[in-house]
Parts: structure tokens; C-alpha cells; sequence
């Protein structure tokens, strides 16, 4: 506890020597776990694939949202006027654990850059330069984070951690400046304090300070080599040093502490502990899925990230269950349950996923008999959760998922009456809109992810208006089925159809397999060998009867003159 006194102001001359007693006022203690809280900011932004550009933008933007929450903006729109976190914003009784995170997010912030500059500087080798003066400058915020963390305010698990990231910071920075007695030293220093955080801690949460300690372990090596000695720091250089100083406060108070555990999960009425490192990191990773689906482009992007989480959902679905599977002859009753708890949480969030992947497909596919077989796979995996041991008699959990199922039921039933429009199947389709119509009114307000909202949506405005087309469409074709077919009169002829466009009749050969619309071959007709020009008028043209003058022909049968071969032979007209 910190006593602070309040100031002596405003009391009058005679009552000054009077005793003022200090109120005591207890002031919360912070505890900041740092090496849990870069890790977690670290594998959500960007370093998981190694891209520290990008978490040094969400350094940047963390920053910016640290100093607005807390108050401490450094000037206005005009005029900048640096402002560095105090200790007497450390002690204010009104501050919480966060003015210490400024001094670290600015560390963690140039420390990004300067491993950014580092990959740079294989081809640009000036860049390494650039990359000393960004460790330089995350040295100075981590040394005042240290500074800060001294302060009666903070546990013994913070000041520890807070020396344990001091060091391995300037022990970064040394060894790129190759002062490796240095580097060693810092290196060793922040080694032996992860180790000796992690075995205080439970079982669970020893995997961030051993893997840490594990990556020191290379350099240290490194730096050995170049010295040309292995002598290493013992703890007995270091606690003279008063490295840890704090050492025996942070053991007793993991004692008085319960092991707690790494994550927890509410998953309906349960509250399931999350003991596995792995797992714990995914379900952090997946805190912000949705925000992620909102921000995408469009449904085939939404889709891809969806892929994507399956891959490493399929690990940790397969590690949960080969730990239940072990734990159940070696470990106690009440932790088989919490992990066969856990495995059907897992199990439910790949059904909800997939579910909400088939939506989407359902969203931009135009058959509609694969949208019934996305829903059929919805529905399959929707019931077969809702009969999972751990919360089938869970009555909040039965109405969940029976909504889900009657939802999924009622898109079936739209998407079946559209298959069966496809096909002229007025009387079905008709039936099958007006279920899809009912059962969507019918529903209750549940708890529906936006996709199937939307398609509910959509089922509701659309349903009644196929319903009213295919009742339309059956009664059409039921008055063309009792239509009377009138007799009609027939004509045959050998002429084809090409030949006697102008006429019109009705014949029922042109309707059948052969009909005779045209004269296949064409007839012969004489045409000019190679013309010079095309005559158009020549197909006016009548040529003469030259029948006579071929081989075998018969002359023509004089014919008898008439009244005007009389008249003409007696005048002398028609003489040539």
C-alpha cells in the first residue's frame, strides 16, 4: 500500500502546528505481462508471416489511440511539443496499467523498423546505419520503461519483466554494433530472468519465457565464439547487480496466487479454460474474424479468409483431440471434462464457419440445386452439434440451434421451388414457395449471423412473388392442355415452299421431319464463261430457242398465216 498525504493549504496561522494526520489511500497495483502482451500484439499483426512493416503500423496507430484514451497528446494540429509518460502519471491514483504501455509500443514500434531494415539491408547495405539509430532509439524507451516500472506501483512481475525486455533490447543493439562482451552480458541477463519467470508461473504459461530464453540462446553462443570465452553471468553476479532484487517478492506472490489459466472461453452457459498455448493463440487470432469479413472487398474475398481459417483450425481441432484422448487415462475427471468441453467448441466453430462459407456460396451461385445441397450440409452439421454431450441438455441451447435448422430449412424449401420452376413444374414449385413462405414468417427472432439474415431476407420478398408466378404458369397450362384441336384442312403438292412464298396455306408437312422447302440440287442454268463485267439485266434477258440448231433437233412446224399474212402479201408489206 502507498500512503499519500494530503498538502498542507488554506489552514490558518495558529493551526499550523497542529498535527495533520496523512490519509492513507490505496493505489491499485499494476501488473503488465510485457513479454505476453508484444507476443499476442506480434502474431496478430503481421510478424506471424514475418511483415514488420505492417506491425510497426499497428505500433504507430496503437500509439495515437494510447494517447488519446489516456490524455496525453503532444500539442495540437500546429505545433508539436513532446510529452513522455512520468512518474507521476505512474502514481496518480486515478491512472490504470496503460501509461506503461506508451513507452513500450514506442519501443516495440522501432525495434519493427529496425528488423524491417534488416531484411532491406542485404541489398542496400547503407541501410545499416539506419537500422543502429532505430536500436538506439528503442533502447532509450525501453530504458525508461524500466525506470518507470521501479515505482512502488508495479508488482514484482512487472519491474522483472520490464529489466528481462531492457536488456534484450540493448543486447540487440550490441551485438549489431559486435560488442559482444556486452551483448553477452545484457543477453545472459535477460535469459536468466525468463527463465526464472517461467518457473514461478504454472505450467501454462511458461511457453512465451522458455521459447524467449530459447531464442537468446543462439547469440549467446555467437557472442561466446567471438570472444574467444564461455564464461557466462551466475546468479550471483546478477542478484549483486540487484538484477534480481525483485526475484524473491515474485515468488511469494505466485504462491498466494491460484494457478490461473491461459484463456477462457463462454461458449453459452459454460466458461471453458483454455490451458494450451496453441490454441489460446488461435482463439485470440480469431477475436476480430468478423470485423475482417466486413472489411473485405467482396464474397470471394470474404470465402478466402474463411479457407484460410480452416487450415489452422484443422491443427488445433487435431491437437485438442489427441490431448483429450491422452488425458483421459492419465489426468483427473474434472480435466478430461474441460478438454472434451473444449474439443466441442472447437468443433462448433468450424460448423459455424462452415456454415457461414456455404452461405456465402449460396450468395453468388445460380444453380439452385447447389445451393440445396449447400443447405442439406447445413443442416446435417447444424443437427448433429445439436446433439454433441457436452450441451444437448441445455435447454437455451436447443432453441439456438433448432432456430438454425429451421432457417436453414426454410431456404430449402425457396431454393427447391426454384429447381423445380427450372423445369416447368408449376404444381411442386407453387407448393414448395408456399412452405418457404410460411416457415420464414413462422421463425423466431434468433440470433443469425448476417448472411443468413440477408438470405432470410430475401426469401421473405421474393417468396410470395414466385408463388403467385407459378400458380400463374400451372393454371396456363392446364387451359392449353384443354384446348380442342379444330380439324384442318391439308394440301399436298410436290411444289416447294421457295417457289411459292407469296401463298399461304397450312400444311402439315412443313411441321414434320421432312419438310419440302426447297429443291436440293438447284436447276442448271447457263451462265457466260468468264464475263468481263457483271451484267445485272441478263437475268431479264430471254435467249432464243436454239433447239433447232442442235444435233438431232427438229426444225419448227410452219404455222398457217392468218388474215394479216394475207393482208401483208397484197400490199407487198413484210418483204425483207
Amino acid at each position: 500500500m502507498v500512503v499519500v498525504e494530503n498538502p498542507v493549504e488554506n489552514i490558518p496561522p495558529e493551526d499550523v502546528s497542529a498535527k495533520v494526520k496523512p490519509e492513507t489511500v490505496p493505489l491499485k497495483p499494476f501488473t503488465v505481462e510485457i513479454l505476453n502482451l508484444i507476443k499476442d500484439a506480434q502474431q496478430q499483426h503481421g510478424l506471424k508471416h514475418g511483415d514488420y512493416q505492417r506491425y510497426r503500423g499497428y505500433c504507430s496507430r496503437r500509439i495515437g489511440r494510447l494517447r488519446k484514451v489516456l490524455k496525453l497528446p503532444q500539442g495540437d494540429r500546429r505545433h508539436f511539443k513532446k510529452r513522455d509518460v512520468t512518474e507521476a502519471h505512474v502514481m496518480n491514483i486515478r491512472s490504470d496499467e496503460r501509461f506503461l504501455h506508451v513507452p513500450l509500443i514506442l519501443s516495440e514500434r522501432c525495434w519493427a523498423y529496425a528488423m524491417q531494415l534488416r531484411q532491406e539491408a542485404n541489398t542496400e547495405p547503407r541501410k545499416k546505419f539506419h537500422l543502429i539509430q532505430k536500436l538506439r532509439k528503442a533502447c532509450i524507451y525501453a530504458l525508461q520503461l524500466e525506470e518507470l516500472c521501479k515505482q512502488d506501483r508495479c508488482d514484482a512481475r512487472t519491474k522483472l519483466e520490464a529489466q528481462a525486455y531492457a536488456a534484450w533490447i540493448q543486447g540487440t543493439l550490441q551485438f549489431e554494433l559486435q560488442l559482444w562482451q556486452k551483448a553477452a552480458e545484457n543477453l545472459k541477463k535477460a535469459q536468466v530472468i525468463y527463465e526464472k519467470v517461467a518457473g514461478t508461473l504454472p505450467e501454462e504459461k511458461q511457453t512465451a519465457y522458455r521459447q524467449r530464453a530459447e531464442e537468446i540462446a543462439p547469440s549467446l553462443r555467437y557472442c561466446a565464439y567471438n570472444i574467444g570465452d564461455d564464461k557466462a553471468v551466475d546468479l550471483l553476479e546478477l542478484r549483486s547487480q540487484g538484477v534480481l532484487e525483485n526475484f524473491d517478492a515474485l515468488v511469494s506472490q505466485s504462491k498466494e496466487k491460484v494457478a490461473d489459466v491461459l484463456y477462457e472461453v463462454k461458449w453459452f452457459d459454460l466458461i471453458i479454460p483454455v490451458r494450451i498455448e496453441k490454441i489460446r493463440l488461435f482463439l485470440v487470432s480469431i477475436e476480430g474474424l468478423d470485423e475482417s469479413l466486413m472489411n473485405a472487398e467482396d464474397n470471394q474475398g470474404r470465402i478466402k479468409i474463411l479457407e484460410n481459417l480452416f487450415i489452422d483450425l484443422r491443427d488445433v481441432i487435431s491437437l485438442a483431440r489427441d490431448i483429450s484422448r491422452a488425458d483421459k487415462t492419465t489426468s483427473a475427471a474434472k480435466q478430461v471434462k474441460e478438454y472434451q468441453s473444449l474439443l466441442s467448441y472447437l468443433l462448433s466453430v468450424r460448423i459455424e464457419r462452415t456454415s457461414q462459407r456455404n452461405l456465402l456460396l449460396i450468395a453468388q451461385t445460380r444453380k439452385p440445386q447447389d445451393c440445396v445441397r449447400l443447405l442439406d450440409i447445413n443442416v446435417q452439421q447444424t443437427n448433429e452439434m445439436s446433439q454433441n454431450e457436452t450441451i444437448k441438455n441445455d435447454v437455451s441451447v436447443k432453441d439456438y440451434y433448432d432456430s438454425q435448422i429451421a432457417a436453414y430449412k426454410a431456404l430449402r424449401y425457396y431454393y427447391l421451388g426454384k429447381s423445380q420452376a427450372a423445369q416447368k413444374r408449376w404444381k411442386e414449385a407453387a407448393v414448395l414457395f408456399d412452405r418457404a413462405s410460411r416457415s420464414v414468417k413462422n421463425l423466431k427472432k434468433g440470433n443469425f449471423m448476417i448472411e443468413l439474415e440477408s438470405l432470410l431476407k430475401t426469401v421473405r420478398e421474393k417468396s410470395s412473388i414466385d408463388l403467385a408466378t407459378s400458380r400463374a404458369n400451372y393454371v396456363l397450362d392446364q387451359q392449353e392442355e384443354q384446348t380442342i384441336q379444330l380439324p384442318q384442312k391439308t394440301y399436298k403438292t410436290k411444289k416447294p415452299l421457295y417457289d411459292r412464298l407469296d401463298e399461304f396455306r397450312e400444311e402439315p408437312q412443313l411441321l414434320s421431319k421432312h419438310p419440302n422447302l426447297v429443291s436440293l440440287p438447284p436447276p442448271m442454268e447457263p451462265v457466260a464463261a468468264k464475263p468481263l463485267f457483271f451484267d445485272l439485266a441478263l437475268n431479264l434477258v430471254e435467249f432464243p430457242d436454239l433447239s433447232e440448231k442442235l444435233e438431232g433437233g427438229q426444225p419448227k412446224k410452219a404455222q398457217g398465216a392468218g388474215i394479216s399474212g394475207f393482208v401483208k402479201g397484197l400490199w407487198g408489206w413484210g418483204n425483207k
